[in-house]
């Protein structure tokens, strides 16, 4: 992958950056030379539309991750979107309220609302990232459907505890598993334990198509209904039963994936032993900065690290992240609170301050790479940087 990018900005307040290699980049894109020539025949065949080849991926990503059922479409967005368009075929209405998490890329968001239903939001907790179990239940109504929770940073949200509440109360439960590839609990795999599972293929994950997004699930006549939902809604040829998207992968996209499933488990591990080694060396900076933990029960999916600041440190964010970049080790923000960064969720009632945990980790905290392209030397190289910082600004 180049490694040339632009520093993005992490706040609302603009930092003025410039374009730089970095010396521990964010992300990387793992094409295998299998996948190489076959997106070549791909070519010479001149069919690069859904076909055979995104029926394969299909089959191949439901083997890895144990599940009868995988449908392959365009975005890890559309993924969570056609997973509650579903749910009209089981008897959710336009309008009904779908629970989750303020702290998630907005596209969790959005998809509910592109799916036709309105966003509940709850806010996480500050040790998991992930949304708080003891506030679902308060914000159920009786035009509740489902309940979306997201494995925020590769860390499994408390599922025991989430599918007991849907159960209660008769709700649908996908998971939003885009950053969660490899992760488990309680020895059960991330995307196999609720009724749906969204994932997101964008370059950054463990298994990529590029762009592209999959659906899991064990229930026949929903992968009956998402297969529907990603080509117009069609059930045959020009017979249309239901409202529907276009979302469909292509073959070159397929191709890279199927490379990608075949070294799936060197990537995780090699992902795993950076992630754990950064969890580590992090724990000397505790005074200043938290993080994800693993626990017993679970394995993370190493995504990306996150890094937040502590209450009341001697520096801010912004001069964090400006510093680190500016030694090359690149970083993004740990995302917003969707109900409150975002103008247009203005209209639902909420206000800054409803959310103080998401908040929080919008306006403290960013994340940095794990991937496979790394080797522990650039891991120390970035556990330096912060050393240095730290000691710049304790003088």
């Amino acid at each position: 992958m180049n490694k040339k990018g632009v520093l993005e900005v992490t706040t609302g307040k603009t930092i003025k950056k410039t374009k730089q290699a970095y010396k521990v980049p964010f992300g990387t894109v793992s094409i295998t030379d299998d996948a190489r020539k076959l997106i070549d025949q791909i070519l010479d065949s001149k069919w690069v539309t859904k076909g055979r080849y995104v029926a394969e991926f299909e089959e191949k990503f439901a083997q890895l991750f144990g599940v009868k059922y995988a449908v392959a479409v365009s975005s890890g967005t559309d993924a969570d979107a056609l997973s509650l368009a579903a749910l009209y075929d089981f008897g959710a209405e336009r309008g009904d309220e779908i629970i989750i998490p303020a702290l998630s890329f907005v596209a969790t968001g959005n998809a509910v609302l592109q799916a036709g239903f309105k966003p509940v939001f709850v806010d996480v907790e500050k040790t998991t990232l992930n949304v708080d179990p003891a506030k679902i239940e308060k914000v159920i109504t009786k035009k509740t459907r489902g309940i979306m929770p997201v494995h925020l940073m590769g860390k499994p949200a408390e599922m025991d505890t989430i599918l007991a509440i849907a159960r209660k109360h008769n709700l649908y439960v996908v998971e939003d598993a885009a950053e969660a590839h490899g992760a488990e609990y309680k020895g059960r795999k991330i995307g196999s334990i609720g009724h749906m599972a969204a994932f997101s293929l964008y370059a950054a994950h463990i298994v990529t198509t590029i762009e592209g997004g999959i659906v899991l699930t064990k229930d026949a006549k929903i992968a009956e209904v998402l297969r529907s939902l990603r080509n117009h809604g069609m059930v045959d040829k020009f017979v249309f039963q239901r409202i529907g998207f276009s979302a469909k992968m292509n073959e070159i996209e397929a191709a890279v994936g199927i490379g990608n499933i075949k070294i799936f488990h060197k990537i995780l591990e090699k992902r795993r032993r950076n992630m754990t080694y950064l969890i580590q060396q992090f724990k000397q900076f505790d005074e200043f900065f938290f993080s994800i933990k693993e626990e017993p029960h679970e394995k993370l999916g190493p995504h990306a690290f996150p890094i937040t600041l502590r209450e009341k440190v001697p520096f801010g964010k912004d001069e964090f992240v400006s510093f680190i970049e500016g030694e090359g080790v690149d970083s993004r923000n740990l995302f917003y609170s969707i109900p409150t960064q975002t103008l247009s969720y203005r209209y639902l009632g909420y206000r800054l301050g409803d959310f103080p945990n998401s908040e929080y980790f919008g306006n403290n905290g960013c994340h940095i790479g794990v991937h496979q392209d790394l080797e522990i030397n650039d891991l120390d190289y970035a556990v330096a940087v912060v050393k240095k910082f730290l000691k710049n600004k304790l003088k």
